[in-house]
């Protein structure tokens, strides 16, 4: 059957207020929680480094039974070290920008993530949150686009973002949008060109040089292997973020920014080790309220939005295997003004 949704200006009607602004949120919020405090910020940085180290360590002397469990915690660390680069990129790190940028790129260089480009792009997520055909952050692909694809990528959608293999998809993102400075606005493009650059000389010398030391199995082993359990978690964070059966993508005529955010986006539970080497990015509501929020501000950030918005907020989820499967089960396609429907109600349908 198909699943309906609840559309945004609808739930603005039922509760009272369709005039919500975002600035309404924001102002609501403690002055403290927009505060950059330089010590826990480099206490995370710490706490990251100090974590992937100890992981490189599990690596090189754990047996061949314990390594599974090894590049589980080692990726999960690295993940850590993506959400640092996030912080960066939105200026939420330190008050100066070559900080921010210097610290970025430090960070999302052992990733092969170009930090200016994942900037420009997911600030462009930020400001388009569940717009249909403009938000850039695993959006639902309509009925009508599907429809006229190829079927090459119809296959690759349906395996690599929609279904199973859900946790290689941002493998595919980062690969397509994030290394051809062409797709990118004339005055960022110097910079896009700086970030690739960076990438490709750390990758020119550490790959050579860790192959020659380690063997082909060395490369895998401490670096691919790591990095494939990074992107499974960039692949989650992303999904979870912002999907779920009831969650609304609307189109520009009907989309409002508040209620994107706060409806749109949805608060998940991990175990608490996961939060921990990941500095709390899954406290996601109060990140897409204002990107000015430091992770380290967000459990009082949420607790405020909680306490005073608590009727627009999606219901909490935790983590499991039984949530991706339902995730991954119904929300495949998109049909505007109705909800998600799945791949076998669009095949039945034709």
């Amino acid at each position: 059957m198909t699943i309906s949704i609840i559309n945004s200006d609808k739930l603005g009607e039922d509760l009272g207020d369709s005039s919500l602004k975002l600035k309404h949120i924001i102002k609501s919020l403690p002055r403290e929680c927009f505060h950059q405090n330089r010590r826990k910020a480099w206490t995370q940085v710490l706490l990251s480094v100090s974590m992937v180290a100890l992981g490189y360590y599990l690596l090189t002397i754990s047996p061949w039974f314990l390594l599974p469990l090894a590049w589980v915690f080692t990726g999960t660390a690295l993940t850590g070290f993506f959400v640092i680069g996030h912080d960066c990129g939105h200026r939420s790190f330190a008050k100066n920008r070559w900080v921010n940028d210097l610290v970025g790129h430090l960070f999302m260089m052992p990733l092969i993530y170009p930090f200016h480009s994942w900037r420009i792009k997911h600030n462009h997520h930020h400001a388009h949150t569940n717009k249909l055909d403009e938000d850039n952050a695993w959006h639902p692909i309509r009925t009508e686009v599907f429809s006229i694809w190829k079927p090459l990528n119809r296959f690759a959608f349906k395996m690599f973002m929609r279904q199973r293999l859900w946790w290689v998809g941002s493998i595919g993102h980062w690969a397509v949008v994030h290394f051809d400075w062409r797709k990118f606005k004339t005055k960022d493009q110097s910079d896009v060109k700086f970030s690739v650059a960076v990438v490709v000389v750390f990758a020119a010398i550490v790959f050579p040089l860790l192959i020659a030391t380690t063997g082909i199995w060395g490369f895998v082993k401490f670096w691919l292997l790591p990095w494939m359990v990074y992107h499974f978690w960039m692949s989650t964070f992303t999904i979870v973020h912002h999907t779920a059966p009831d969650v609304p993508f609307n189109t520009a005529n009907k989309w409002n920014e508040a209620l994107a955010q706060l409806f749109g986006t949805i608060h998940c539970d991990y175990p608490r080790w996961i939060e921990i080497l990941c500095h709390d990015i899954n406290v996601h509501v109060p990140h897409h309220i204002s990107t000015a929020i430091p992770s380290y501000n967000l459990r009082l950030a949420y607790s405020s939005i909680k306490e005073n918005w608590q009727p627009y907020l999606h219901d909490e989820c935790k983590f499991s295997w039984s949530l991706m499967k339902q995730i991954t089960n119904q929300c495949q396609l998109y049909k505007t003004d109705v909800g998600y429907k799945t791949f076998n109600e669009y095949y039945a349908g034709k």
